[in-house]
């Protein structure tokens, strides 16, 4: 039985397969230096269009890194085109069922859910004292009638910290900045400041105490927020 010869990848293509895995040939690591175009264009046997045209793409998902008078770098991994994509379609989808944003929602709180039960098992391990700083800060912002986005947010990221998963921190700031990009278009919250800094309160209490059960329906509780700001605007 004969199957079908693969295409061969475009010139554009291999120009940017060979930057990839001249890096990995080099270990490179994020920040360092990446070879001159004349360079890339010696190793690679390619031309000077075909290396820009391939940094360029590079560029765009954050593998390459341009600083121009400096030079071109290994980019630091980021997920700012996935937010861009994510926020720019779920503005579409609020026109006729919000969709992107309560299955994203859903997902942070399935991710959320899991990571207090993570700090649960991490036990005396897990420093909370940051986290526990920072209710403080907000339960006092709280009284001055707002608690801030910006204390919200350090919340969150403190407190899963002690998992010791970087990954974890960029995709609650991937979320997290969706939701920011469209603020305006989700009408004002329901909970009062108190309310907000309480619910947060109640998820770091059920952690401490080690309580499984309290912990994911405090996260549960957290995001009815979200759910109903999402729920004036229409239908799933």
């Amino acid at each position: 039985m004969s199957t079908a010869p693969r295409p061969r990848p475009s010139r554009a293509v291999e120009a940017q397969e060979g930057v990839k895995e001249l890096i990995l040939r080099r270990g490179l690591v994020a920040g360092d230096p990446l070879p001159t175009e004349s360079e890339l264009m010696e190793e690679l046997g390619i031309s000077r269009n075909s290396v820009r045209e391939a940094l360029k793409a590079l560029q765009a998902v954050g593998i390459v890194d341009i600083r121009h008078g400096f030079g071109m770098f290994v980019g630091r991994m980021s997920l700012a085109g996935l937010v861009d994509e994510l926020a720019f379609h779920s503005r579409i989808t609020l026109q006729g069922g919000v969709n992107h944003l309560a299955h994203l929602t859903e997902i942070r709180e399935l991710l959320e859910s899991s990571l207090v039960q993570r700090l649960i098992d991490l036990g005396d391990e897990a420093d909370l004292s940051p986290a526990a700083e920072v209710i403080a800060r907000m339960e006092a912002e709280a009284q001055l009638g707002q608690v801030s986005p910006e204390i919200d947010r350090l919340f969150h990221d403190l407190l899963y910290r002690p998992v010791g998963n970087p990954l974890v921190s960029q995709l609650l700031g991937a979320f997290w900045d969706v939701f920011d990009q469209l603020r305006d278009h989700l009408g004002a919250p329901d909970e009062s400041p108190a309310d907000v800094a309480r619910r947060h309160r109640d998820i770091l209490d059920a952690v401490t105490a080690g309580d499984r059960t309290a912990a994911i329906k405090a996260v549960y509780a957290h995001f009815n927020g979200v759910r109903n700001r999402l729920a004036r605007l229409g239908p799933d």
